[in-house]
């Protein structure tokens, strides 16, 4: 099976691609998909590479399903809005190449990398390189992307059997204090 990952960003998105094979995960390619040669005004032509980069990455590598990060409540609603839009332009894109899409938290992905869910970027960039055996640290972005697709490879055949014993359902309220939510 293959996987993609999805770390969006606006300015910036990483994809990460492996292949699992039981519980063997080898490293296929990595990399970023980069808005800033736009205007920071011109959303919707930032959209449109997004879309386009995340469509061309689907095409060139073949995955069997893809994972995305979840957005997160930050402190400005303005920045949240605006990464909740590039997160929709990458999974429109997924979606659009029949790809299903599972999502997880960056707290759960980095939880599934390190062991705790306030890792700092560098510690699942050297979680991913030990992982996947690579030469060097990827980029931050790509080693979120690469880390959201082994927690799926690890955690997506588990929840699917949860699934098929009781229906899952996402959670549909949440309240926000400090950026957390309970």
């Amino acid at each position: 099976m293959r996987i993609l990952g999805i770390d969006p960003g606006l300015q910036t998105t990483g994809f990460g691609v492996l292949d699992v094979n039981g519980q063997h995960l080898s490293y296929v390619a990595s990399g970023t998909i980069r808005t800033t040669h736009l205007d920071r005004g011109d959303l919707p032509g930032r959209l449109k590479v997004l879309f386009a980069g995340v469509t061309e990455v689907v095409q060139r590598y073949k995955p069997d399903q893809a994972t995305v990060e979840i957005v997160f409540v930050n402190v400005n609603p303005q920045s949240t809005l605006l990464l909740g839009q590039a997160r929709g332009a990458a999974i429109a894109a997924l979606v659009s190449q029949d790809l299903p899409v599972a999502e997880y938290t960056a707290l759960q992905m980095k939880k599934a990398m390190v062991g705790h869910g306030r890792a700092a970027k560098s510690q699942v960039q050297e979680m991913v390189k030990r992982l996947l055996q690579l030469p060097g640290l990827p980029g931050p972005d790509a080693a979120d992307a690469l880390g959201l697709a082994i927690t799926h490879a690890h955690a997506g055949a588990a929840m699917a059997r949860l699934g098929e014993v009781a229906q899952l359902q996402r959670k549909q309220h949440a309240m926000y204090k400090s950026g957390r939510s309970y």
